[in-house]
């Protein structure tokens, strides 16, 4: 790897979120934490924020239901910029709309008075269609495989085009996973940097909300995105072969027809709430076992499941299909073969008992976020 050259001023672009819903949702996601980290990261001299374009209707909307942005820590060494456009969602050709979004960038870095920035951006469409000829080396960084989410499918061929771009002008590119970084098939210097923790939210565990204190043991607890990623028959297995147990499924419902099938099940709750990151750790360190039901396609295979590494971090034993991504990751996970009923993995993990705290806590410290992006950006900021 060549040298990192220090204090470099870096441009950091979203994909999936803007500033203010990831402090809103506390920060949850990669893309959150990174930059999060860029604002007090010793190697970045200053940092320019961007969020991805917004409509005006959008933001008016905001305005009239009351909703307050949160506010940015803006410095000497920090800035937001914030694009506004008319239209609402990307353009499924989307040139020209990345040729206007890197231009407004452009204005704002040179506001800052960034010089020769690095560029670091999760938007895989800004990574591969934007020039970059006025900033530093160009990061992708690939917190997930946008080419097999399925609400993506419309913007399939553009992410298609956008790689191809990415290998010809042999842009570096972060993955999370092995099979992320083979989708993106990279020319330029490249990295796998699974997903991470904050040891700070894990410190103290502290008792759990009371409506979830007051379900039967053994708890078995899911907590992620409801969605068609979750394998429902697997759930439904695991509630009939466990009946005296409680199953809860916590999370954002994105999909409610899905879970349908479960609300008759007398021992299955889906409570489909975004929770604090707080009540995600205490729900955590409440439970008996933790699961990762998940289907088997190809974005799964992609993913690095922030869920697992929190359920680790709280000392949990984990039923979780085997999936490349999970198999790599050492710790008290009952794996799931394909011929094999998740209920099974389900005892055996009941069987491993949680963590011991040294265990525990060895785990935070191994798989911290700040390793992680220690790492990436030994990639990003290189001469």
């Amino acid at each position: 790897m060549a040298a990192v050259q220090r204090g470099r001023d870096v441009v950091f672009m979203f994909f999936g979120t803007s500033w203010a819903h990831a402090v809103e949702r506390g920060f949850m996601f990669s893309e959150d934490r990174l930059s999060g980290a860029l604002l007090e990261h010793p190697e970045v001299r200053r940092v320019l924020v961007c969020d991805p374009y917004r409509s005006v209707l959008g933001v008016a909307s905001d305005a009239v239901r009351r909703r307050t942005p949160a506010p940015f820590p803006s410095s000497d060494t920090a800035r937001l910029h914030q694009p506004l456009r008319l239209r609402r969602s990307d353009p499924h050709a989307p040139a020209r709309s990345v040729a206007r979004y890197e231009a407004s960038v452009r204005r704002a870095a040179r506001r800052f008075r960034l010089e020769r920035p690095v560029v670091i951006t999760t938007h895989p469409i800004v990574a591969g269609f934007g020039r970059f000829d006025w900033a530093g080396p160009v990061t992708y960084y690939a917190f997930d495989d946008w080419s097999a989410s399925v609400p993506h499918r419309p913007w399939w061929p553009a992410f298609d085009e956008a790689y191809s771009r990415l290998r010809t002008e042999q842009r570096r590119a972060v993955a999370i996973t092995e099979r992320a970084l083979e989708r993106i098939a990279p020319t330029g210097p490249s990295a796998v940097v699974p997903n991470g923790v904050e040891p700070k939210e894990w410190l103290e565990l502290g008792p759990p909300p009371a409506w979830f204190a007051a379900k039967a043991h053994p708890r078995l607890l899911y907590v992620g995105s409801l969605e068609s990623r979750v394998d429902v028959e697997q759930v439904r297995a695991t509630a009939e072969v466990f009946p005296d147990a409680s199953v809860t499924l916590v999370g954002k419902l994105l999909d409610p027809g899905h879970f349908e099938s479960l609300r008759a099940l007398p021992n299955v709750e889906v409570h489909g709430t975004l929770v604090s990151r707080d009540e995600v750790v205490r729900l955590i360190a409440a439970s008996d076992v933790c699961l990762v039901p998940h289907v088997r396609n190809p974005l799964t295979e992609a993913m690095s499941p922030l869920k697992l590494y929190e359920y680790l971090a709280g000392g949990r034993p984990v039923a979780a299909v085997d999936l490349p991504p999970i198999a790599k990751v050492k710790g008290r996970i009952a794996l799931v073969g394909a011929t094999e009923d998740f209920p099974a993995a389900v005892q055996r993990a009941l069987d491993m008992g949680p963590a011991s705290e040294e265990e525990r806590r060895a785990f935070v410290a191994e798989h911290s976020w700040q390793r992680r992006f220690d790492a990436l950006l030994e990639l990003a900021l290189a001469v």
